[in-house]
């Protein structure tokens, strides 16, 4: 039997022990968090935590159980200088670390944990950017094309971690026995054309009518051939592995609420695009390249449009030509 690489080996392999130390803590931290996920009815851990984070949003407990475990878990490391995370209204800045720590993670702790409740898929979603001798909030800014490495890790009937570090997308699963994520895919690709979308519709009364008229063209089928079926969980990293695997389109856009978006830039979008394009796909806001948006504070948000290159081109036309 041949022995199959984890995911800090692999990295350790390709990118080098820095960036595999970052991925070591980020494994370490999503332990803990599929622990606590798997024993979630037998523990104080469903629910509400009783506070909103700075998006305005209600914590569950798992949130912040979560964001605890990742920053401790970038804490501990030697080249992780500081973190931004969804659920804290600035950057964790770590003192002491000296000229080592060049790295900044950007993370989603614990992407639909409104899910926990009713066992549904969840996730953790990481960027990782370099400082470059810039202060951490400035560092996190930068655009989505200079993200070092993008990932997330998917809590289901397996747990998985799939990364892109720009040479490729790699999927991992982890070993309950071992504790280690084991390299289960090499150089996913997402299919050019597929036979989902995937949106909330729910709202599409609010959404630009040339999204209602796209999404109106994939399911008769005028707008690509063929006809499209609605598949839609609510949570951004399980609809968005489903589209890696099995290609269509992600759409989450503009609404009369959110006319820019629900969806943060940084720790959300950025690194789904990133996975994404380097997966042959395309990420859109709907105008332009997510990963070429220059962010103005940490929690900004955006449309985000993720797909097989033939919808997300098709959703592209259609806004043009509705515009």
């Amino acid at each position: 039997m041949v022995e199959r690489l984890t995911v800090q080996g692999h990295v350790a392999q390709r990118h080098g022990a820095e960036l595999a130390e970052v991925f070591g803590a980020i494994v370490s931290a999503a332990l803990q968090i599929e622990a606590k996920i798997r024993t979630a009815g037998l523990a104080d851990i469903l629910g509400a935590f009783g506070q909103t984070n700075v998006q305005g949003e209600q914590q569950q407990k798992l949130d912040v159980f979560a964001n605890d475990a990742m920053i401790e878990a970038m804490r501990a490391t030697k080249s992780v200088a500081a973190i931004v995370s969804e659920e804290d209204d600035e950057p964790v800045i770590f003192t002491g670390k000296g000229d080592a720590a060049k790295l900044i993670a950007i993370f989603d702790p614990l992407d639909g944990s409104s899910n926990i409740d009713v066992n549904v898929n969840t996730g953790t979603i990481v960027s990782i950017v370099r400082a470059d001798g810039r202060d951490a909030k400035s560092a996190a800014l930068q655009a989505g094309t200079k993200q070092v490495a993008g990932l997330y890790v998917v809590y289901g009937p397996s747990t998985l971690l799939v990364y892109t570090a720009g040479d490729g997308v790699y999927g991992f699963t982890l070993d309950p026995k071992s504790g280690e994520f084991l390299l289960s895919w090499e150089r996913m690709r997402m299919p050019e054309q597929g036979t989902y979308y995937s949106v909330n519709e729910a709202n599409v009364g609010d959404f630009p009518t040339a999204y209602g008229k796209y999404l109106a063209g994939l399911r008769d089928g005028s707008l690509l051939g063929q006809r499209y079926s609605l598949r839609y969980i609510g949570s951004l990293v399980a609809d968005f592995h489903r589209t890696l695997l099995k290609g269509g389109v992600f759409l989450y856009p503009p609404t009369a609420k959110a006319p820019k978006g629900k969806l943060r830039l940084l720790y959300e979008a950025n690194p789904i695009a990133f996975l994404t394009e380097q997966a042959g796909g395309l990420a859109t806001d709907g105008s332009g390249r997510i990963l070429e948006i220059e962010a103005e504070q940490p929690h900004q948000r955006t449309t985000l449009i993720v797909g097989g290159r033939r919808e997300v081109e098709a959703l592209m036309t259609t806004v043009a030509v509705g515009a």
